[in-house]
Formats: C-alpha cells, structure tokens, sequence
C-alpha cells in the first residue's frame, strides 16, 4: 500500500459518497426484489430502482456547493465537475428505467430476466459515477472497466436475437483489445512516474526526468483507450453495429452515459496531468513537446466529417443515430483541444444538451418500434400522422440535433464553435460549420418520412396508441431541449461552477 501511496479508506468517507452508495445498494435490492416476485412482476424492481434513483439524485443535490474532499484512499475525488456528472448520469438512469420499462424489446412476452435489466441499468449509473470521479490510475481502469462489462451484458440482452449476441460479441472484442492498450499506455506512465495518482504524475513530468518520447507513446495510448469508450474516429467500429444490434433503449444508454463519462474521465485526467492552471494546456517543455492539441484538433474534424457523411446513406434510423452520436464526439472534441476553461464548459453544457435530444431521439425510436416492428426509414412514412405529438417532439429533438435556432443544440455548438474560435482554430471552426449542415440534411431525411410523404393508399392510417409514461418521458426531455434554447443562462452558470470547483491540486 506505501508503495502505491494508497490510504486505508474511512467511514467518513461515505458521507460523500452517498449517491453511489445507495446506486449499489439500490441494485442489490432490485435483484432482490427480482428474485421474490420470481420475474412475474418487473414493475418491483423496476419501482425499486426508480425510488433509489430519485433518492441518489436527492442526496446529489444536498450535497451540491460543497468543498472538494479526497475520498476512498485517495483513489476519487468528490467535487463540482463530479456533482454535475452525477445528475447527469442519474437523469439519464432514471429516464432509461421509466421508458425501457414501455419497451417491448425489454419488456416483451417472450423476453426473460426483465427485472435484471432494471437492476444493470442502476449498477452502470453507479459505475459512471465513479469514472468521473476517479483521479487514480487504479481507479481509473476499475470505472472503465465496470461500466465496460455491464455494457456488454446489456448489449446482448435478448439472448434469443442473433443481432444483439452479435452486438454484445462485437462489444466485448473490441472493449478487450482497447483497455489492453490503454492499461499499457497506464502501465508506461506509472513506470516513468512512480505515481498512480493524478497528481503524482504530474509532479513527476514536470520534473524534467521524462523522456518526451516515451512520454507521447503513453498519452497517445491512453487517449486510445479513452477514444473507444466516446467512439471517435477511428475507434468507433464498434459503435454503429453494437447500437442496431442491442435493444432501443440500451442503444439510447449507450449514445449518452458511457460517452459522457469518457468525457469526464479525460477531462480530469488530461486536465490534471498535462495541464496547469485554466488555460495552459503545455506549462512545461516536456509537455509542450507532444503538441497534442493538434492532435485531437484534427481527430475531432476526422470524426465529425466521417460520421455525417456515412450518416447520409444510412436508411436504418438506429444507425443513422449511431453515426449521428460519433460526429457529436467530434464536435465535443473541439472544446477539448486545449483544455481552455471555456472549452471545458462547453463541452459540460454540450453534454448536458446532448443527453436530452439523443436520448429523446433513440426513445421515439424505442415507441415507434414497439407498433411497427421496424427502424427502417421507409416504414416511417406519414408516422408522424399516426402519432403527432410524437413526432412533433420527434421533431424539436432532431432540429436540436443539427443546431438549429432557438434550439438547445444550437447553443450547445455556439460555444463550443466560441472556444475554438477563442483559440484562433479558425479551420477546425469551419469544418464543424461544414459538418452541421451535411448533418441538417439526414435529420430532416427523418422528418420528411414522419410528416411530409404522401401515404400511398394502402399505407396504414391508424392512429398510434403509445404508453402514457412514453409521453411522459419524452416530454421531460423535449420540452429542455427547447427551453434550454431560450433560457441557457442558468445551465451556462452551473458548467461554468463545476469547472471552477474542479480540483487539481488536491
């Protein structure tokens, strides 16, 4: 334990770290509760989890404004930019658990162990929530790896569908081959540091004893591994065939849970690491030698350019959104670039956007499917007619999602375009320019077939009759995703105080 500079954890511990404790206890009761009812009744775990949901969100908030505290040995760090990820994987949790609970991918007849899925949705909430507090490389490899062996559990969660067991193969192939490069790349910086925490490491390059090589081949190995977990460019194989291949709303968990926790794990990680102070992303030679910043500068117009221009031939709406959620990675990488803190809140702003209109988008899908048993787009023919205030809300998801005015997206990439630009990447703001209007044609490819076809005759005309809860749910996500659009000064104000609480030096 001296040797890797590891405290023994403390029961005070636990007073910070309350949400993820009643996340774990919460998944231990639903499996419980699974197990009582004998999987007859999934509404008892499915309640189980929602009330342990709201209860974490609850504690969230209590504990919002608080200082920073060091907890579990060192090994995480409880702080604004922690507090912000935790609502925001607790929300997109609950909203998975409510809406998959109407699906009849999860909930169907033939379909076994519905509770369970109830109960994994919660425990991958939990893992998130770690990924984007950990300041440890230990730790930082356990988040990952807990999110990532959930992950392939609920890809391949209908056991008798050939195309999901694809979609969970595929998954774990992938996952194994991107956290072994990414543990060497780990293994490599412990080597050169001696340190496993995030701040070890620092204090050890700025040292002067690094060789700056030695140094680029581990970062480029890290960010590897991390640029699997947010699918970019090109490391996003798996990522269209997983999303059409699992169920609906897993594929809506996966577009936005595991990619913003990626987010926030490099964020702090890279943030900490090679950056010192709020805008000084090389503050020593040895850092300044990788020039990563152009790096990434040119990954992220990589991965926006492929994903919109494959997106323009695809006619199966799950994949046309998979593919519409890596050229979104691209955009996020933007405010990455030099670690400016305007760059930073831009991307927490743009995260939060991002949720509500891609979970809503995937959720429309999950509906739709549910009636007609198909994602193709030409079955989406004057769907919209059959379900209006669907697609109306169908509709406000897709505009924010091409950025649109008075949209939240359109805001969302305002800023981040505003970092860019701050930064003089005048070129990268253009490409991204570029990009949103090659993405304003296959969105509305999508609301063309909802609204503006002419049916044929022997096209089926009959009304749609959704769940309750669908609109509920939908409505949670789109009536944000508009509001956010005019009034984004309060969100704007939170991002901007989880930055400034995010802690370095600690």
């Amino acid at each position: 334990m001296e040797l890797l500079n590891v405290n023994i954890p403390s029961w005070s511990d636990m007073a910070h770290w309350l949400p993820e404790a009643v996340l774990c206890l919460t998944f231990l009761a639903a499996l419980i509760g699974d197990l009582v009812v004998r999987g007859k009744r999934p509404v008892v775990p499915m309640i189980i989890s929602v009330i342990g949901l709201l209860l974490a969100g609850f504690y969230t908030i209590q504990g919002l404004g608080g200082s920073a505290h060091s907890i579990m040995g060192d090994l995480m760090v409880v702080d604004g930019m922690a507090a912000f990820f935790r609502l925001l994987f607790i929300f997109t949790g609950l909203v998975t658990v409510l809406f998959a609970f109407t699906s009849e991918e999860i909930m169907g007849k033939g379909r076994e162990n519905k509770g369970e899925f109830f109960a994994l949705t919660v425990m991958m909430t939990a893992a998130m929530c770690v990924m984007a507090e950990a300041r440890d490389l230990l730790m930082l490899f356990l988040s990952m790896e807990g999110v990532g062996l959930i992950s392939y559990v609920m890809a391949g969660y209908m056991r008798s569908s050939l195309r999901s067991t694809e979609a969970s193969l595929k998954y774990v192939l992938f996952g194994a081959v991107s956290s072994g490069i990414m543990l060497y790349g780990l293994s490599l910086l412990f080597g050169m540091t001696g340190q496993m925490s995030f701040v070890g490491i620092r204090a050890g390059l700025l040292g002067g004893s690094v060789d700056g090589f030695g140094l680029l081949v581990a970062v480029i190995l890290v960010f590897v591994g991390m640029s699997y977990k947010v699918a970019a460019v090109p490391f996003h194989f798996w990522c269209p065939d997983v999303y059409e291949g699992a169920p609906t709303p897993v594929a809506a968990l996966f577009s936005v849970g595991p990619k913003a926790a990626g987010f926030a794990l490099m964020i702090r990680f890279f943030y900490t690491t090679l950056a010192i102070g709020p805008d000084a992303a090389a503050s020593s030679s040895l850092v300044a030698q990788i020039n990563w910043p152009l790096l990434i500068a040119v990954i992220s117009a990589v991965t926006m350019t492929y994903g919109n221009l494959v997106a323009l031939r695809q006619e199966n709406v799950k994949r046309l959104l998979a593919y519409s959620s890596i050229a979104h990675v691209g955009y996020l990488l933007m405010g990455f670039v030099l670690l400016s803190e305007a760059g930073l809140v831009a991307i927490l702003f743009y995260l939060l956007v991002y949720t509500l209109m891609n979970l809503g988008a995937f959720f429309y899908v999950t509906a739709m499917n549910n009636h007609i048993k198909s994602e193709d787009l030409r079955d989406y023919r004057g769907i919209g007619f059959r379900a209006p205030w669907a697609g109306a809300m169908m509709v406000i998801f897709l505009a924010s999602l091409t950025g649109v005015p008075p949209f939240a997206g359109f805001i969302g990439k305002f800023y981040l375009f505003a970092a860019a630009m701050d930064k003089e990447l005048y070129w990268l703001v253009a490409v991204a320019g570029l990009n949103s209007v090659i993405g304003l044609y296959y969105y509305f490819k999508v609301v063309r077939a909802i609204f503006l076809v002419k049916l044929d005759e022997n096209d089926d005309r009959t009304p749609l009759k959704l769940h309750w809860l669908q609109y509920v749910v939908m409505a949670l996500l789109a009536i944000p995703t508009l509001g956010l659009g005019l009034f984004f000064g309060q969100a704007t104000e939170m991002a901007e105080t989880a930055i400034k609480l995010l802690n370095v030096g600690m």
